[in-house]
């Protein structure tokens, strides 16, 4: 018989709550001194010999027999190939996911803006998207086409000219089901490439991967790392954390429920973070009940138990204030509100990457088809961050157009402050277009 999970059990009430939960939450993302010089080492190498390199790493580390950058490139043409080979049900599934996703994300879009002042002069703000951007997707045996539309899709709703797709094909095993998601997404290019070496050649570009403006999607250390390095050469999404999913209930959403979307993210790795909160203690153990009747039937068994036990926790609290503070205080990737009345919980909750609302909707919902992205803030970082969205693929530029009587009552001002700053420069620019003067 399989041994009951040890789930950590927390009392909100208890005096020592606060130094468990931080201990509870903390998780450092840092490679270690190995990895970073790797990374270092691999990024300067296609920083100097470009395709060269990225052929040697690729064969090095992906298993793959390539003489050229020829060889590790796919044209639109293998990607609508994928469209064909994957089953009826799963192109409809990606064609219906990419259409849900596309709709919501068209709602993000900013339009450029201006205002006249009485003088004439003209204030706005240009938006524009960027040229380039770079997509990384996880290849070989894991298998996210979701992540290809959730980061493809804003991109192109953006106005992103193109959009450049990196995956790895370790010993050449090529997933079908991702290349069709690119497909469907709109993907402009497809490198066959992963690693250190494929944010490197995105990053700085090469004879073939064209430079982008931004890289995003997830991946190993080895990927978070090098999207580190390459930061202020390229805009990066995020450094993203372990999956976190924070339940709170009120006690009256099925056990068995609860206990599955606890699995729906413990199941992504060992380092993942499912945590339950609830005032009512008995509900906690009937969780905690079905979490053990439930795990033995679960494919990942071996993780989920992993990420229960170390990172996991069953967090009983007084009232709704309480449970909405230990929410704020975590803020969680995902938050479901499980309770009667979720509207009436909303203004209380001020940091979460995505709010899942009621019963109903499970996490996994927002991970596949909902429409809002799952690319979101990891680790307490949803505290100053937002989940990725067409804003991330385009970009502001102030405009200022002076009337000739704006300028001259400007200059006033400007010269005063840049006289204090002693920029006298900048003080005679603006002095020369006051009237008078």
């Amino acid at each position: 018989m399989t041994a009951p999970i040890a789930i950590r059990r927390l009392n909100a009430a208890d005096p020592d709550f606060a130094r468990h939960l931080d201990h509870l939450l903390s998780w450092e993302s840092v490679s270690d001194e190995a990895v970073n010089q790797r990374v270092l080492e691999i990024i300067q190498a296609v920083r100097e010999r470009g395709d060269a390199a990225v052929v040697e790493f690729t064969q090095r580390f992906d298993g793959v027999e390539a003489t050229s950058m020829a060889d590790l490139i796919l044209p639109r043409e293998r990607l609508e190939l994928a469209l064909t080979r994957i089953t009826v049900e799963q192109r409809k599934a990606l064609e219906t996911a990419a259409a849900r996703v596309r709709s919501y994300h068209e709602k993000q879009k900013q339009d450029s803006w201006t205002y006249t002042e009485a003088d004439g002069t003209v204030l706005g703000q240009q938006v524009t998207p960027l040229d380039r951007a770079g997509l990384y997707v996880p290849g070989g045996k894991a298998s996210y086409p979701s992540s290809v539309l959730m980061n493809a899709i804003p991109a192109k709703v953006a106005g992103v000219a193109e959009v450049v797709m990196v995956v790895p094909t370790p010993r050449g095993e090529i997933n079908e089901i991702v290349l069709a998601a690119a497909c469907v997404a709109g993907v402009d290019r497809v490198f066959t490439i992963g690693g250190a070496q494929a944010v490197a050649a995105l990053a700085y570009g090469t004879e073939s991967v064209p430079q982008v403006d931004k890289v995003v999607g997830p991946g190993n250390i080895y990927v978070a790392t090098a999207k580190r390095h390459v930061f202020g050469q390229v805009g990066i999404d995020m450094i993203a954390g372990p999956s976190e999913i924070l339940v709170v209930c009120d006690g009256q959403t099925d056990p068995d429920w609860i206990a599955m979307d606890l699995f729906s993210q413990a199941e992504h790795d060992e380092d993942a973070q499912a945590i339950l909160v609830s005032s009512d203690a008995a509900f906690l153990d009937r969780v905690a009940a079905s979490i053990d009747k439930l795990l033995p039937t679960m494919e990942r068994e071996a993780i989920i138990r992993t990420s229960l036990q170390n990172r996991g926790a069953l967090i009983q609290v007084a009232d709704q204030a309480q449970a909405c503070q230990v929410a704020n205080r975590i803020a969680p990737e995902h938050l479901e509100l499980s309770v009667a009345d979720p509207q009436a919980w909303l203004p209380q909750i001020r940091h979460a990457g995505a709010i899942f609302m009621g019963r109903y909707t499970a996490e996994a919902l927002g991970d596949y088809c909902a429409g809002p992205n799952h690319v979101l803030p990891t680790s307490g970082t949803a505290r100053f961050s937002s989940p990725l969205g067409v804003y991330d693929f385009q970009k502001r530029s102030s405009i200022i157009f002076c009337s000739a009587d704006g300028a001259s009552e400007l200059g006033k001002t400007a010269s005063v402050l840049a006289r204090g700053e002693s920029l006298t420069a900048h003080a005679r620019s603006a002095e020369y277009r006051i009237k008078g003067e």
